[in-house]
């Protein structure tokens, strides 16, 4: 019978996380090495533990389950890190992918379905609550057209966006790429026409997201 992986848990409701702890010592494939109530402990006792993967919460009293992946992941890249949490927006998600997360699913989903995630990190997936899963691709879907919007605008556009994105006013910018203010004004009509915008915050928004 195959060793089983070593689990931690990082979850600040008392109820939850003895929930959760019992629920990986009922499971065949899976051992609990430690549990946790706040980042702080997890960010001084995982690393002496060496878990295979962690099943981490977002909202925990002082540093966030955010800030202690990103933590643990900058100094052990091989560690693995399920976020478990009631977080469905955008910016929870998108956070824990770039602090290091590889897989994200809710709560609500329930005890299976969470060790099955385990099942699919520790085989080298990315496990994702369906619905976190349409969030994601939606996102990339509107990334391809803010990219694709970009790409309609001319070299001298895009230098002039460039500009305006620096910061520089009308003006500045005429002085620096070395053409006429009219000409500026013109190349800024272009850009919101063809990027679908009404304004430079817009324009320049849409740019710096590309």
């Amino acid at each position: 019978m195959p060793d089983k992986k070593k689990i931690c848990i990082v979850e600040d409701k008392t109820d939850l996380r003895e929930g959760m702890n019992m629920m990986m010592q009922l499971s065949e494939g899976y051992t609990l090495a430690g549990s946790f109530a706040n980042a702080e402990e997890a960010m001084d006792e995982i690393p002496r533990l060496s878990p295979d993967a962690v099943l981490m919460d977002i909202n925990l009293p002082g540093a966030s389950g955010i800030q202690c992946v990103n933590a643990l992941k900058n100094k052990y890249p091989q560690m693995l890190f399920l976020m478990c949490t009631a977080y469905e927006d955008n910016d929870k998600i998108f956070d824990s992918l770039k602090a290091g997360a590889t897989g994200y699913i809710l709560k609500t989903e329930g005890p299976k379905k969470i060790i099955e995630a385990l099942d699919d990190l520790i085989a080298g997936g990315s496990p994702m609550s369906s619905s976190i899963a349409r969030k994601v691709v939606a996102s990339f879907t509107q990334m391809g057209k803010e990219n694709a919007l970009i790409e309609t605008l001319s070299d001298r556009e895009k230098e002039v966006l460039d500009q305006l994105a620096k910061g520089l006013i009308g003006k500045e910018v005429a002085d620096r790429l070395d053409i006429s203010w009219g000409t500026v004004r013109k190349h800024v009509q272009n850009i919101y026409k063809k990027l679908q915008v009404n304004t430079r915050v817009e324009a320049v928004n849409l740019y710096l997201k590309r």
